[in-house]
């Protein structure tokens, strides 16, 4: 019998509406339930009854190493005129040994409130890596074939 194991996190791609796909980095896949709380005054629990709310998505970080001449998160960003931007829909996938999904993440309706470039070190070894925070209006996820 073969053993089972949870999934790596280090094999994965961001389809985003750019050309560049290679990300080093998405944080932020959360959802929660705001619950909403209530008492009428006859009741006799002193407490309040809690109910499900509406749904909060968190803010979506995805970083990237920084390319000569892409200036994709920037175009994006600027595309804001007047009240109305270019929003997306994101798929973000946990792929396999065989590059195929296993875990697809939908994001909803997005669009960059922060774009942020590299930071600079003079005596720094590492790759140039810039980032774009997006705010969106659902998330599904889809786990399993």
């Amino acid at each position: 019998m073969a053993a089972i194991y949870p999934l790596a996190k280090f094999h994965f791609l961001v389809d985003w509406g750019g050309t560049n796909v290679g990300f080093t980095e998405v944080s932020g896949l959360d959802v929660e339930i705001e619950p909403i709380e209530y008492r009428h005054g006859a009741s006799p629990e002193y407490s309040k009854t809690k109910m499900p709310g509406m749904q909060k998505y968190s803010n979506v970080t995805m970083k990237r190493g920084t390319f000569l001449a892409d200036n994709e998160y920037f175009t994006w960003w600027n595309s804001v005129k007047l009240n109305t931007i270019e929003r997306r829909d994101i798929t973000i996938s946990l792929l396999n040994e065989e590059h195929a999904p296993v875990v697809v993440w939908k994001v909803k309706n997005a669009f960059p409130i922060k774009v942020q470039s590299t930071d600079l070190k003079s005596d720094a070894n590492e790759v140039a890596i810039e980032s774009i925070e997006i705010v969106h209006e659902g998330l599904e996820i889809q786990n399993g074939a």
